[in-house]
This record gives C-alpha cells, sequence and structure tokens, in this order.
C-alpha cells in the first residue's frame, strides 16, 4: 500500500470510529466491558439556561381561523362572489365551499375534478354566470411533459352550489417537466390572468425564460367571454406583444422562473407576485405590463445565466428579495385591507413554504419603505386568500388548516437573556475541555449524516424529569415507510459539536469548528396536527477551543488550511458553512420529525458510555427517559445499516446512506420537489426511483434516470452525488463529496439486478 492509499484508509477508519461514537484504546486502558445497560442511573439534567430566543420577539403570531373546518393538501383559496362564501382546491382536485364564519362546522363540495388542482378562481360574475376556473395537470406518459390546463366549469344555482363535470371547457394548455405556474386571478379589467412556470426544474433547460414564442416562466393574459372561432378565449389587443413576430400575444409578462401565487391589490390595482428562486434568491415582484423579470439571464438582481440572448424589453428588478438563508420557496400573498389588524392595512403580505416564515413589505410607488418579519412559523405556507372585506388568510399545506394573523401578546415578565456563549448555557461543565454537564447524556447513530469529513460528537439533555414520548409522533399520514417520531419535553435540547481535522488522517489535529442545538419548544395542539416547535442555534468556537459564541440569525462561511499530503504543495483549503437559523429548518423538517438522528432506527445500537459499552434504547428505558417501559427488546426494533460496516450488504448500507443524508426532503410531505423518496424502510419497488425519468434536468447524461439498475453513469442520484454547485445533493451543509460514499452507491447500482 502506498503513502497516500495508508493516509485515506487512517483517515476513513478514524472517522468511522468516530461517527460510530467509539474511540480508538489508548494503550494500558482497560478495554470496554458490554453491560445491559450504558448508564446505571439518571442524574437530573438541572443547569439549563436556555429558554425563549435570542430574536426580538415577532409582533405576530398565527392561530386557526377556521377550527371546525380542515383539508388534504389545501393548495388555492379565493372568494365565491356574490356571497359570503370562500372556496379551497385540495391538491388531488376536489373543491370546496363554506360560508366564511369562524364558527362554521360545514364545507361542501364544489367539483371533483378527478386530478391535480393547483389554481382556482372564479368569473367576477359568478352569481349570473356560474363559471369556475381551474388549473388541472395532467400527468405526461413516458417522456413526454406534464399537461397544464386551464379549465372552465358551470356551477348551478343551489346552495350550496356544485359543478356539473360535463360543463368542462379546456380553455388553453401548456407543457412543463417541473415548474407548471397555475396561479389564476381575475384583474380589474375583467381579464383572466395565469401564470405558467419555466416547466423545467433546473437552471431552465429548455431556455424558455426569455423566449417569447411560448406561454412558459411569464404571467399571461386572456379574454374568456370572447372566444374566436378557434379558441375558447381571444387575446386582448392592448397585450404588450400582440403583433410582434414571434411572440405569443397571450404573454402579459415573462422571465418568472415560477410565479406560484400572485394578486391584484384592491385598492390600487397593482399587480404583485412571489417568485421562486432556485440557486440563492427568492423575489417579490410589481408586475408591469410588457415586463421582462430576467429570468434566467438572472435570478432576481444577481446574474445566473448572462451569456444567454435577453429578451425584447429591458430587466425589470425585483421589490423585495430574500436570500435562501431566510426563504427557500417562496408564496405571494395579498395586500391587507381587513379591519382585524388596522396597523397592516396597505402592507403587502407574503410568506416562504419551506421555512413557515411569513413577512410583510409596504411601498410608495417608487420604493420600499418597510420589510419586516410578522412571524416565524412552523406552517408550510403554500397559499394566501383574502375575503369579501379584505382579510388575508395563510394556508397550510401539511396541516391542512386555514390560518390567519392575531397581534402576539406582550409578555408580563421578559425572559432571561438567551445564552450568547456555548458556556453559559448550562449544558456543559467545561467547554474549554468539553466536558458536559451532569444529566448530559452522550449518542451516537447507525447512519451520520455527511458533513464534509468533520466528526460529530451527539448529545441528549433533558431537563429535569422529562421524559419522551417513545415513537408517538405519526404526524402527517398518510406517509409511506415514515416510522413514527419521539416527542420531547418542553425545553429539551439536542447537542452536536463538529470538529475538522487540520491535518489530514490525524484526529488528534481536530478543531472544533462549531456545535449546534436544536431547542424544544411546547407548542399546544394535539398529535393528529403534529405540534411540534424547534428552534436551531449555531455557537462557532474561537481559536483558542475554549468557548463558542452564539451567531446571529444569518449563515456564515469560513476558511481552513488543511495540511494533505495528497495536495498540491501539501495543503488545501475548506469552506466550512456555518448554518442560518432559517437553513436548520430545511431538514429538520415536520415530515422527518424533526430530529434526524433521535429516532429508533438511528438510536438503536450499541454506544461506549466510556468504557461501558451497551444498547442506546435499553440504556435510556432503564434510566426512566420514556413515558412508558418499552415493549419490544431492541433486536425487535428497526434499525438502520451502519454504512461504514464492510460486514453488512452493499444494499442495506448504500439504502442507509441515502436515507440519512437524503429522505428527510425526498419522503412524502419532506418537502423535495421531485416525486421520488428514499427511506430504507421502503422496498426499493415502492420508492419511484428505478427507471424513474427525471423531473428536475438531465444534467448531461444520456438517457437518464433517477436509478438505472446496472448503470450507475445513467443514474442520476449517483451523478448528483459526485458534483459541486448547481445541482449538487444534498443541495446545503456540503461543499465537499464524499467519495466513500459515491463508491457506495455506484457500486450498488452497479450490482442491481
Amino acid at each position: 500500500m502506498n503513502d497516500s492509499l495508508r493516509r485515506a484508509a487512517a483517515c476513513t477508519l478514524a472517522l468511522a470510529l468516530w461517527s460510530a461514537g467509539c474511540l480508538l484504546p489508548v494503550r494500558g486502558a482497560e478495554p470496554p466491558v458490554r453491560k445491559a445497560h450504558g448508564i446505571e442511573t439518571r442524574e437530573p439534567w438541572t443547569t439549563s439556561k436556555i429558554h425563549g430566543t435570542p430574536e426580538p420577539p415577532d409582533p405576530y403570531l398565527t392561530e386557526v381561523a377556521f377550527a371546525k373546518l380542515a383539508f388534504d393538501e389545501p393548495l388555492a383559496m379565493c372568494v365565491v362572489p356574490g356571497g359570503d362564501r370562500l372556496a379551497v382546491a385540495e391538491r388531488q382536485g376536489k373543491v370546496f365551499t363554506f360560508v366564511g364564519d369562524e364558527k362554521t362546522s360545514t364545507k361542501s363540495l364544489l367539483l371533483d375534478a378527478g386530478k391535480l388542482v393547483i389554481g382556482l378562481t372564479f368569473h367576477p360574475d359568478y352569481a349570473e354566470n356560474g363559471q369556475v376556473f381551474v388549473t388541472e395537470v395532467t400527468s405526461g406518459e413516458g417522456d413526454t411533459k406534464d399537461t397544464v390546463e386551464v379549465v372552465r366549469y358551470m356551477a348551478d344555482r343551489a346552495s350550496p352550489p356544485r359543478v356539473d363535470p360535463a360543463s368542462r371547457q379546456a380553455i388553453i394548455a401548456w407543457k412543463a417537466q417541473g415548474h407548471r405556474g397555475g396561479c389564476l386571478e381575475f384583474g380589474p379589467d375583467g381579464m383572466l390572468y395565469f401564470s405558467a412556470g419555466d416547466g423545467s426544474g433546473i437552471a431552465d433547460q429548455d431556455d424558455t425564460g426569455q423566449d417569447l414564442g411560448d406561454l412558459q416562466a411569464s404571467i399571461l393574459r386572456i379574454d374568456v367571454d370572447r372566444p374566436t372561432s378557434t379558441r375558447r378565449y381571444s387575446i386582448p389587443a392592448d397585450n404588450p406583444f400582440v403583433g410582434r413576430e414571434g411572440a405569443r400575444g397571450e404573454v402579459f409578462a415573462y422571465g418568472l422562473r415560477q410565479a406560484w401565487r400572485f394578486a391584484f391589490d384592491q385598492d390600487t390595482g397593482r399587480l404583485w407576485a412571489g417568485d421562486v428562486g432556485q440557486d440563492l434568491w427568492e423575489m417579490i415582484y410589481l408586475i408591469e405590463k410588457g415586463g421582462n423579470y430576467g429570468w434566467s439571464v438572472n435570478e432576481g438582481n444577481h446574474p445566473f445565466r448572462p451569456r444567454r440572448d435577453k429578451g425584447p424589453t429591458a430587466i425589470v428588478p425585483p421589490i423585495v428579495e430574500h436570500p435562501h438563508s431566510d426563504f427557500r420557496s417562496i408564496t405571494g400573498g395579498y395586500v391587507y385591507q381587513g379591519e382585524r389588524s388596522p396597523e397592516l392595512r396597505g402592507a403587502y403580505l407574503y410568506g416562504d413554504y419551506d421555512t413557515g416564515k411569513i413577512w410583510s413589505l409596504r411601498y410608495d410607488g417608487e420604493k420600499v419603505t418597510e420589510n419586516r418579519q410578522l412571524v416565524d412559523t412552523q406552517l408550510r405556507v403554500v397559499s394566501f386568500g383574502q375575503d369579501q372585506s379584505g382579510e388575508v388568510y395563510i394556508l397550510d399545506f401539511i396541516g391542512g388548516k386555514i390560518h390567519r394573523l392575531a397581534p402576539a401578546p406582550k409578555s408580563a415578565e421578559p425572559e432571561s437573556p438567551f445564552p450568547r456563549k456555548l458556556s453559559e448555557t448550562g449544558l456543559f461543565a467545561s467547554t474549554k475541555d468539553h466536558t458536559m454537564a451532569k444529566g448530559v447524556i452522550p449518542y451516537s447513530v447507525n447512519a451520520p449524516l455527511w458533513s464534509d469529513g468533520a466528526m460529530k460528537d451527539r448529545y441528549l439533555a433533558i431537563p429535569g424529569d422529562g421524559r419522551i414520548e417513545f415513537e408517538t409522533v405519526t404526524y402527517p399520514q398518510p406517509a409511506p415507510g415514515s416510522l413514527p417520531g419521539w416527542r420531547f419535553p418542553h425545553d429539551a435540547v439536542l447537542v452536536k459539536t463538529f470538529s475538522l481535522e487540520m491535518e489530514a488522517g490525524d484526529p488528534n489535529s481536530a478543531r472544533r469548528l462549531e456545535t449546534r442545538i436544536l431547542h424544544h419548544k411546547h407548542m399546544p395542539g394535539t398529535d393528529e396536527v403534529g405540534a411540534q416547535f424547534w428552534r436551531g442555534y449555531t455557537y462557532v468556537w474561537n481559536d483558542e477551543q475554549t468557548d463558542a459564541v452564539l451567531l446571529d440569525a444569518e449563515g456564515l462561511d469560513r476558511t481552513f488550511t488543511i495540511k494533505d499530503e495528497s495536495a498540491p504543495d501539501g495543503l488545501r483549503k475548506q469552506t466550512w458553512h456555518f448554518p442560518s437559523r432559517s437553513e436548520c429548518t430545511l431538514c429538520h423538517t415536520m415530515a422527518s420529525k424533526y430530529a434526524l438522528g433521535v429516532n429508533t432506527q438511528q438510536m438503536n445500537r450499541d454506544h461506549d458510555y466510556g468504557g461501558v459499552i451497551a444498547n442506546q434504547l435499553s440504556t435510556l428505558d432503564h434510566l426512566g427517559m420514556f413515558t412508558k417501559p418499552l415493549d419490544k427488546q431492541p433486536g425487535e426494533m428497526a434499525k438502520l445499516a451502519d454504512y461504514h460496516d464492510e460486514q453488512q450488504s452493499v444494499a442495506s448500507r448504500a439504502r442507509a446512506y441515502l436515507d440519512a443524508n437524503c429522505s428527510h426532503c425526498h419522503r412524502k410531505w419532506g418537502g423535495g420537489n421531485a416525486d421520488f423518496q428514499l427511506l430504507a424502510t421502503l422496498p426499493l419497488s415502492e420508492t419511484g426511483t428505478v427507471d424513474a425519468r427525471p423531473g428536475q434536468g438531465l444534467f448531461g447524461l444520456e438517457d437518464p434516470r433517477i436509478l438505472v439498475p446496472g448503470h450507475p453513469e445513467r443514474s442520476l442520484i449517483h451523478h448528483r452525488m459526485k458534483i459541486l454547485g448547481l445541482g449538487r445533493m444534498p443541495h446545503i451543509a456540503s461543499g465537499v463529496v464524499d467519495e466513500e460514499a459515491v463508491e457506495l452507491v455506484r457500486k450498488w447500482i452497479a450490482e442491481m439486478e
């Protein structure tokens, strides 16, 4: 074995042992012994100083607006003109109406389209003509893209109303493989406006953003009251590109990647839109006639593909843009015109699907005069709605409830200051020595998350005599393959310290970079709505390695010089990303039960408790850490494979790696925008990966699929693990390729039948 291979082997062995929670034996030390329990007696953790939040309190909170109503994956909400009813469209095609009274308990089925519905609106003269408009999606077969259609139905005059399915009329259609758009709104001019996304999943691969010759990447405007001999609509003569050679006359504005939700201001008639970005930015635009919003030459104000051909009109900058440290999938809203919160009148409210944040902005016609966060929620803010009186509502895609804003109550007694130093948290007896306080319990996991080669120490801190509910968190359901999670008591804290070798292959050179904590706050609600709230914080270690300081809400990048004999001149640079607080929520999702490593299949393993080896579940059960004694032995419970253990099968190791690193997004309800799942608990045939066509781009591969048995070179899972930058997976928290895992997954795919 040559020197470079020896160093690589040593580094891999050290990382595997550290990740497993084991230490290399010290010469002369007693070998560890196996016992039934790693800790004999529980010591309560009584020193916690982690309460509340370091942020100024949000001025608002959210409350359920219609307590007795719930919907299955609601996507759109609007007014039913001519009365007091509101309407909600569910993803799977059902549209319900209900009386807009907070005491209402009845929803009435208006329409069952029998297919995916992503947009909903009613004709302004609905009370007279009964016209209902929805955006429907028909999935493509084989190589064909999805078909997105604006469809008109006719409703009867009954109370509540009901649509006649036979009245269906397709008005206009376009193709999409990814961003579909789909928002529908009638403007003050009586014209129907609707959005079409760029039709691809990544980087505008069809180059439609600046192309006026198609409907994609645009907001369109048509007249549905004046059909022609060949169409069920006409193109308004004053549309901006009517008569331009090669342009579609329906285009009102273009250069929009995915204007998922837009709306008109009831007072001014301004058209506001939230445009979902790709790599770094999320945008709010004020839509103008003929406006070019830059995609995919720009992403917001920033170059994206600057060499691509530009459209015929100048690029209009966003009114507001948010970096991905705050927003990840923006949801446009409405200008508030209600009476419940008069201080918000005239403010445009919008939110984010991934982070749950809701913000407002004020615009005086020339500039933004105010832009602030109203509340940081755990909602999946998929859409907003506005009623007849101008009140604004928030649709939670996962919870299925309709929410609204309410002023946050002012606390009579301010909480104690949030600890700004790690030494002030009460988690450590000594930060310098990285010695934990009494009652803080170490743990390890079967399949560690890849963190650019960093080593990790993990701890569980449950205050006082608090106890964990074992496998009681099942929400959201149905969720095939998703195992129940643990429910934690108020003020529970999960701790993880990251260390990086400053000399490759030498664990003794490890430097502590950061300690991340997840802090649990008990929330009202039942198991039916998965009521949990976790906040993530990062403490950055000082150069002296004696303490760490709380990082501000924004993230941080810091570059370290690593001694590495395999690198040119024996040195290489590695940039470490310290996550923002918003970024914590991207992986620690509701669907993954938030605590990624503290669950049965990860914790069901042996751990070295300082010379005593024992199963972690048995140890926690013995200490009374669960509300009820476990009714099974660990051998009867779920367990992920240790992907470093070559004694286990290649398939189980590869799937454990993908489960640990990818399935928090790639599962049902997880937020990943690809329709496949990577839970190891599902049979491979039920994951939607084998021979599945990609929806996010081809990445230069020949006829790729998500997984192609026997062909890793055509398998996008393998390819996207190998690359950095655009298209890398995981797309956050990693800037170094996990070469060992890439080889493991390559071998697994190559061996597949």
